[in-house]
């Protein structure tokens, strides 16, 4: 089974917002087994969308339309569908009423009829309650195709995937299981471990395809299974499983899930152990920070951040030494050390991340080179850090060395559990 995703607006497509739609449509049609044929991202024009919806019709059973739903002249979408099925558009009542009881609630400001459009929906559509907004979404039935349209506000397109079209889609139609496994490898480079494991990899059965995702110093394996028979399948990734790991052990360090991030896997495992981490960050910015607190359940583990961008922020808050930072300089791995070593004290925390490093575009100092970055992982055990040059691209190096800390971190803790 296919199917396309397509969204609506010039605000993608100029780079003014990123589309993140897709990728959470995309997840959820993945994990009931509807395979993703393709995504589009088109202008607010009638012609272009018209074009879009013809093409989706031809490649996939499912089309899922986002954006476009909005009250003002440039959301088309509606009308669009309209004249796509040679429909009509009528004034849905629930939507009216929805409508009005969130300005009454919300807004000081009286209806328009703009607002009031809002509730104009084809004859032919199942209106899709958007319990988090006032644009309705919409199912119709076509030619033995599905199509759905939804706000393209992201929380509310999430909230209709998630509680109307996912359960209708897995009530029309018989989904096959759908399995993934993510294998986290250090230590190896992406060709040499091909070649390690080539003989297991020629051999897998139809049913499973193999990924290389490689990664600064790592290598996840991305093991995906399709079929209805999901006992079958499950049996399968178990005996794979099996033959695999002899081959990786050396290398292996964990289980990734499907949708799971680095940070979510850490904390999950600090929460479980009853253990804590801070960090202490320069180069970085607080990135680290960011990304672990933007899940729920953060407070459970993390118990807080220093972000001494600043050399005298290093010496003032961290309590390092000048003179440690005049013998070395502040992008250097006794300064890295040092904050970790801080930061553990500070929050009296079980674990420290700490980052210090020239992401560029110029230097913070004259002795390591553009894209010099040093991480530090410091726990009850001791410290250690090390060095890595992560390019002259600044979004890149800040990237790089965030996901490079969250991997040291890892191995650490799971070095520390054996």
């Amino acid at each position: 089974m296919q199917a396309e995703i397509i969204t609506i607006g010039d605000e993608i497509l100029i780079g003014q917002i990123l589309d993140t739609n897709s990728a959470y449509i995309a997840k959820a049609l993945n994990k009931i087994g509807v395979s993703v044929y393709q995504i589009t991202s088109v202008q607010d024009d009638k012609t272009h969308i018209l074009k879009s919806l013809k093409e989706a019709e031809e490649n996939a059973d499912i089309i899922i339309i986002t954006g476009g739903l909005g009250p003002t002249k440039d959301d088309i979408t509606k009308h669009t569908l309209a004249e796509y099925f040679n429909d009509t558009l009528k004034i849905d009542d629930a939507v009216l009423n929805h409508v009005k009881g969130i300005f009454a609630k919300y807004s000081p400001n009286p209806m328009s009829q703009l607002n009031v459009n809002q509730a104009l929906v084809p004859t032919k559509a199942s209106v899709l309650h958007n319990e988090y907004g006032t644009a309705p979404g919409m199912w119709i039935e076509h030619n033995s195709k599905i199509f759905v349209s939804l706000p393209g506000v992201p929380f509310e397109m999430k909230g209709l995937i998630d509680s109307d079209v996912i359960p209708r889609i897995q009530k029309k139609f018989k989904c096959p299981f759908i399995m993934h496994k993510t294998y986290m490898t250090y230590g190896l480079g992406e060709s040499a471990l091909a070649e390690r494991i080539e003989a297991w990899e020629d051999a897998l059965p139809k049913e499973i395809k193999l990924a290389y995702l490689p990664n600064i110093g790592k290598v996840r394996l991305r093991l995906s299974a399709k079929g209805l028979d999901k006992t079958f399948i499950m049996s399968e990734m178990d005996r794979q499983e099996k033959l695999l790991m002899p081959q990786i052990k050396d290398i292996f360090v964990g289980i990734e899930g499907f949708e799971e991030t680095m940070e979510e896997q850490i904390g999950k495992t600090l929460t479980v152990l009853g253990q804590t981490l801070a960090t202490a960050e320069s180069c970085t910015g607080g990135r680290i920070a960011e990304q672990i607190t933007s899940h729920p359940g953060a407070s459970e583990f993390f118990k807080g951040s220093v972000v001494s961008y600043a050399t005298q922020a290093k010496i003032d808050v961290l309590n390092i030494s000048e003179s440690l930072i005049t013998e070395h300089t502040v992008v250097s791995a006794a300064v890295a050390e040092a904050m970790a070593e801080s930061a553990l004290k500070l929050f009296k925390s079980d674990y420290a991340i700490a980052t210090t490093g020239n992401a560029g575009p110029t230097k913070a100092t004259d002795k390591e080179e553009l894209g010099t970055v040093f991480i530090a992982i410091a726990s009850k055990t001791g410290v250690y850090s090390e060095k890595f040059n992560l390019g002259n691209l600044r979004i890149k190096v800040v990237n790089k060395a965030v996901d490079k800390a969250l991997d040291m971190l890892q191995k650490e803790i799971l070095k520390n559990r054996c």
